[in-house]
């Protein structure tokens, strides 16, 4: 029997459990429009700094993945939530990132959220968006050529959307 995902919220004091994680997935310049190069400094800053907040989903110690829950704007947007999901490889269609996905759903109505926005979903990640629209995400818009994929050159990214 394979033990549960736990998932908890961690600092910057923590986030080296996740860089590891973070940096391959970042580097892979597939999925995330950060700089491949990205310093874990910054990735640390924008990862854990409030308002964002920082979770790692762990089996038995092991970080299966990771994500950021945060004001989609400020002021006048501040009842959107955004967030951002990473799955390790090696787990991955084993339902981490739906997990984190109803985690932070969850958090984000409890924080007084009334719908959550994905701004920068890029098309080609398929496994993503069909996941995000079994949890009920619509595409409400396309950005036609907005990512530059490592492997496929300009690609689109989706905006999607959901009440809480």
């Amino acid at each position: 029997m394979t033990a549960p995902v736990s998932i908890r919220e961690i600092g910057a004091d923590e986030f080296t459990l996740v860089w590891p994680l973070f940096r391959s997935v970042v580097a892979a310049g597939d999925t995330y429009s950060y700089p491949p190069d990205l310093a874990f400094e910054q990735a640390r800053d924008w990862w854990t700094s409030p308002p964002t907040r920082c979770f790692v989903a762990e089996r038995e110690k092991l970080v299966l993945g990771c994500y950021m829950l945060r004001p989609n704007q400020p002021g006048l947007g501040d009842h959107v939530a955004n967030a951002g999901y990473m799955v390790s490889p090696a787990v991955r269609g084993q339902g981490v990132a739906s997990a984190m996905c109803e985690h932070s759903m969850t958090l984000a109505r409890d924080a007084g959220f009334t719908a959550m926005q994905f701004n920068f979903v890029v098309s080609t990640n398929t496994s993503a968006v069909r996941l995000w629209q079994r949890h009920g995400f619509r595409i409400v818009g396309q950005v036609p050529g907005a990512f530059r994929h490592a492997a496929h050159g300009p690609t689109d990214v989706y905006v999607m959307h959901r009440h809480l």
